[in-house]
């Protein structure tokens, strides 16, 4: 490990909000929040455009004053300081190099503007450099540079500060499919390197799934869910999680219990149950069984609508006697047959998620995904 490496292991704070809320005048964007972000964790924070995520990375970083509550960073009250004074570092989606300066410059910058002596200076852009494969660049502008390169140039600009906190504004939105796919790489190598705590905002699923040690999960400024990437998607806590997370989205019917088993609207069984009432019935596409052999849980049919065939997987979009339109995500090699316009299915109960009809909470005893 670098020495530069070492030393944003040691900064790394952990960062606590107790009931923070904001508004904007009558518009309440957070209601109220409280969680805790562990010390050198990598949290992503991630939902749907408007659901306050940027806001609350920005009430951290101190460009937005909070309306109520407290922001803890290590053991400090930070939320009447000034955003230099926090001991964070901001890394935003258009990345804000001086068009003007040299690598080496925009790097060096705010080492320069805090008065840090020239030789310091030149000797953490080498450390940072070096980490981040840019040694060969340092004179070059960043109009001379890839979008990749540009975002390692705005990365090494926010760790040369050697911040206690790291913070990411949709980094990636900016650049190409296969530019994202390359930098989530670097991105995590990064973090496993120098252990610094990192922020992370975004609304791709796919960022949120491989960067993350845990996710927080955003909905109407509330928090749905924080936890693993696994237990996100393996016990979604709400049907707004379940939709949110997975592509294709988990399927949700409406189902009722005669306290034997839950059954469609049009009163075929899917599954043995001893719930009363109605319930939201959850799976995910690719838990659905076609023509399972030997099980003893109930059977029904379902129509192919339409079909998409995406190489490593096919998905099936089908619908049911009772109405219900759902999908099935199919793996390599199981062979449906493009003649084939009807299929038996079953929802093997192991993978089944219920969930309450007023809140779409969860219902489901948790069981711990590996």
């Amino acid at each position: 490990m670098t020495e530069l490496a070492t030393t944003l292991r040691a900064a790394a704070s952990r960062i606590q909000l107790d009931a923070i809320s904001k508004s904007y005048e009558t518009n309440e964007v957070i209601p109220s929040m409280s969680v805790e972000l562990a010390a050198g964790e990598f949290t992503v924070i991630l939902g749907p455009s408007g659901c306050g995520k940027s806001t609350l990375l920005q009430m951290i970083a101190g460009l937005e004053k909070v309306s109520s509550g407290k922001i803890r960073i290590g053991s400090q009250e930070v939320q009447d300081l000034e955003p230099k004074r926090r001991g964070c570092a901001m890394v935003f989606q258009n990345y804000a190099l001086y068009p003007h300066m040299s690598v080496r410059e925009n790097i060096a910058y705010s080492l320069k503007v805090a008065g840090i002596p020239k030789t310091e200076r030149t000797e953490r852009v080498r450390a940072v450099a070096a980490m981040l494969a840019l040694s060969d660049y340092l004179d070059r502008r960043p109009g001379q540079l890839s979008g990749g390169q540009r975002q390692r140039v705005a990365i090494g600009r926010a760790i040369v500060r050697e911040p206690a906190v790291l913070l990411f504004d949709e980094p990636l939105s900016n650049l190409d499919a296969k530019l994202r796919h390359e930098m989530r790489i670097e991105l995590a190598e990064l973090h496993r390197r120098i252990g610094a705590t990192t922020v992370f905002v975004t609304h791709d699923q796919a960022e949120a799934m491989t960067l993350a040690d845990r996710i927080l999960v955003m909905n109407k400024g509330q928090i749905e869910q924080f936890d693993t990437p696994r237990q996100v998607y393996g016990n979604p806590a709400s049907t707004f999680v379940a939709g949110f997370i997975g592509s294709p989205p988990m399927n949700i019917f409406r189902v009722r219990g005669d306290g034997a088993k839950l059954c469609l609207e049009n009163g075929e069984a899917v599954m043995p149950s001893s719930t009363t009432g109605d319930v939201l019935l959850g799976i995910r596409p690719e838990h659905v069984a076609i023509d399972a052999q030997g099980s003893s849980f109930p059977t029904f049919r379902a129509r192919i609508d339409y079909r998409e065939h995406l190489g490593s997987h096919e998905i099936l979009n089908v619908s049911l006697a009772s109405g219900e339109t759902f999908t099935i995500a199919t793996q390599l090699g199981d062979e449906l047959g493009y003649g084939r316009t009807e299929l038996e299915l079953q929802f093997p109960p192991e993978h089944i998620h219920l969930f309450d009809v007023q809140t779409g909470k969860s219902l489901s005893v948790k069981k711990k995904v590996n």
